[in-house]
């Protein structure tokens, strides 16, 4: 067997041993998760919004709902910014400037979490509860913090898709007489909206998947939030607070609650890859 043969098994076998470990991890979540859906049921599981495990009552709906209320919060406020910045440096800022931003933007992924929820409890929180009211930890300091987070995913991704579009589409349209802003919102961003939709997919999965820091600035409070100032707690939070002592129903319920949260990532990731197909294709 030559060099080149045994590089390329040598890469096959390591490729393959990563999509052994995700089998070996699906397996053992749902297997630790599956027995609590079959003692209380699935809609009970799901819909119920009363978290007692003392009381034998495991119902997830208010946390559910409360990754949601986040994750759209999130979405809100840290998409248009994206989106903003990903078309100003793709189409109006000089080259010399976006090689300097680029680098810094996606140096933000690489600041710990636990370093978000500490900003976001010191200054985030208070300013909410001085000027707005409520706790200060809640839904709107924990999409806030998120919105930063999910910042150089959205950027990164949206910036990749409007490079792919070829420059004759801008040319030609500036040809007809557009001016570079009607070009970019009329023909670029069409263009490049698969790779787009795709980039907020994937920061939507990011902000579902978040632990650490939204435990430090959303309240943890099990409730169904009817307000953006209230506290909540979402699916990841309650996870990391109560494994370390659960036992029995209670520890079988939160692998459930891992199992639900497996599912979600697996269907946002999955819409994703869809979306880049396509935009391959086209």
């Amino acid at each position: 067997m030559n060099r080149e043969k045994l590089i390329e098994k040598t890469f096959f076998l390591i490729a393959c041993s990563a999509l052994f470990l995700l089998a070996l991890i699906t397996v053992f979540i749902f297997k630790e998760g599956i027995g609590i859906f079959l003692k209380i049921g699935f809609a009970k599981f799901i819909f119920s919004p009363d978290w007692a495990p003392s009381q034998k009552q495991f119902g997830l709906f208010s946390m559910i709902m409360g990754s949601v209320w986040i994750t759209i919060g999130a979405l809100i406020i840290g998409v248009p910014l994206s989106l903003s910045v990903s078309i100003f440096l793709a189409e109006f800022c000089p080259k010399k400037i976006a090689r300097i931003l680029k680098p810094a933007i996606e140096l933000l992924a690489g600041i710990p979490s636990v370093v978000y929820g500490f900003i976001g409890v010191v200054i985030l929180a208070p300013l909410i509860r001085e000027y707005l009211g409520g706790p200060g930890l809640s839904v709107l300091a924990g999409s806030m913090v998120l919105a930063i987070m999910i910042l150089p995913t959205v950027i990164s991704i949206s910036l990749d898709a409007l490079h792919a579009v070829p420059k004759s589409y801008l040319e030609g349209s500036l040809a007809l007489g557009a001016t570079r802003w009607q070009s970019v919102y009329m023909v670029i961003i069409p263009a490049a909206r698969s790779g787009i939709i795709a980039s907020v997919i994937l920061g939507m999965g990011r902000a579902v998947g978040e632990t650490m820091a939204v435990i430090m600035v959303s309240g943890n409070a099990v409730r169904i939030p009817h307000s953006i100032l209230e506290p909540v707690r979402t699916l990841t939070s309650n996870i990391a607070l109560e494994l370390g002592y659960a036992t029995g129903m209670h520890r079988e319920a939160l692998f459930g609650t891992g199992m639900v949260l497996f599912v979600i990532i697996m269907i946002l990731n999955t819409a994703a890859y869809v979306f880049t197909k396509r935009k391959v294709r086209k």
